[in-house]
């Protein structure tokens, strides 16, 4: 049997009060290392196409409101 399925076997034998506490520390685990990935990414300018792309968007006015302030930009119309 694998490692995982040993997780596997063992996470879903667990009690409901240890699966809750196990979930817990798996959603803050799982989001710092999301978190170390992102800004590794940023940093090693893995993102930066990105930004680019967005940026030219909003500069051509490709852009609408999200439910945050005014619309501004043509060609979307207010909601």
């Amino acid at each position: 049997m694998s490692a995982v399925e040993s997780i596997e076997v063992a996470v879903a034998n667990l009690p409901p009060a240890d699966l809750a506490e196990f979930r817990r520390w798996f959603a803050e685990f799982d989001g710092a290392a999301w978190d170390a990935r992102i800004k590794s990414d940023a940093r090693a300018g893995g993102l930066d196409g990105y930004a680019d792309e967005a940026l030219a968007e909003y500069r051509a006015g490709n852009t609408q409101n999200v439910g945050c302030g005014e619309v501004r930009t043509a060609p979307f119309a207010a909601a």
